[in-house]
């Protein structure tokens, strides 16, 4: 892993992990904590989960009671709002992730709308808030709080996972219970989650009112130097792909044909086409897609190039989704460094 902060604990996904398959090994998933007081062991058997607020009847539910619940699964692409926060230009604070703070796992758990159900959510409620276990150093900051319109909350996808890849939910993933919010940035991923609360207005903690907003702008692309412009809570992810199994600068041979592979992801939906262009974007050509193991999963990708005799050569890859949105030629930027989704570019050297 590629330590980008100890405390609180940021480690970002070597990229060469992503060239193995769609699903990222948990041992190799990126870690990303908003607080440094975390807890290190938890005991299952005294662990509970509350749920309460705008509700028939407020719940503490066992880890016992959560696994005796119908199960779900489904894969999805976990990915840190400020993933290739690193590339942007003009530079901004923060932790300077490259392409690596994203991975890809099949959740299983239960459905947040079953959990929901079980305390009977009374009418006027508006949206649904969420806490974990981990805890700011001072008392003066702000406990991290993410929440969701009801709606969302109850569509049967957003779901309490307890097992990553077939195995039981790493600590440093958010053991016992994390949050799994399909096609939204990790931000909303709550870990080690033990307190769900449904509101009746809407939810006004820092983290929503004032943290991990974005320009209400396509994008959320600004001019570094704009100001008063409309924000709006971070929420849905765009499409993505990478060339997986040759980096920038990577040297190549001349006039040879080389195969190439990758990854793309749709954002809150599927992909529908991947393709690649060697003529630095003035013709594209479409990639075979790989088996689909979910709307919201990595999909692998594979394609070849034609190397030039001599000189540079420009490989770029993009990808559309299933609503029709492709990626933009040219980068985004705003203050936090959210959201960058830019058709990917790079330069082998031929040799």
């Amino acid at each position: 892993m590629i330590l980008q902060r100890s405390r609180p604990p940021l480690l970002e996904t070597p990229f060469e992990v992503f060239d193995q398959g769609v699903f990222t090994p948990n041992d190799q998933f990126f870690v990303r904590w908003h607080w440094a007081v975390i807890p290190q062991q938890v005991d299952v058997a005294k662990f509970e989960i509350a749920v309460r607020g705008h509700v028939d009847k407020t719940l503490s539910l066992s880890m016992a009671d959560i696994l005796a619940m119908p199960r779900v699964e489904l894969a999805a692409v976990n990915q840190c709002s400020g993933n290739s926060r690193g590339l942007f230009q003009p530079r901004v604070a923060g932790g300077q992730w490259e392409n690596g703070a994203m991975g890809n796992a099949r959740w299983t758990g239960v459905a947040l709308r079953d959990v929901l159900d079980r305390a009977g959510v009374k009418a006027g409620a508006v949206a649904v808030r969420f806490n974990g276990l981990d805890q700011p150093v001072v008392d003066s900051a702000p406990d991290f709080m993410k929440s969701l319109d009801i709606d969302h909350a109850r569509d049967g996808e957003v779901m309490l996972a307890f097992q990553m890849n077939g195995e039981q939910l790493p600590v440093l993933n958010g053991f016992p219970l994390r949050l799994i919010v399909p096609g939204w940035y990790s931000t909303y991923w709550v870990k080690m989650l033990n307190d769900i609360e449904v509101l009746n207005a809407p939810d006004r903690n820092y983290w929503m009112a004032t943290a991990y907003r974005i320009p209400d702008t396509p994008y959320a692309n600004v001019k570094p130097s704009e100001t008063g412009f409309k924000t709006v809570p971070i929420n849905r992810m765009l499409p993505r792909p990478f060339v997986t199994n040759v980096r920038n600068h990577a040297t190549v041979k001349a006039g040879a044909t080389v195969p190439i592979r990758g990854i793309a992801f749709g954002g809150d939906c599927g992909v529908s086409l991947v393709e690649i262009s060697v003529d630095d974007g003035r013709s594209w050509q479409p990639a075979a897609l790989g088996n689909d193991v979910g709307k919201y999963s990595f999909r692998q990708w594979s394609s070849q190039m034609t190397t030039p005799q001599s000189g540079n050569m420009t490989l770029q890859v993009r990808a559309t989704n299933t609503k029709g949105e492709i990626q933009p030629a040219e980068p985004n930027w705003n203050g936090a460094g959210f959201m960058r989704n830019v058709i990917e570019r790079m330069q082998p050297a031929i040799a």
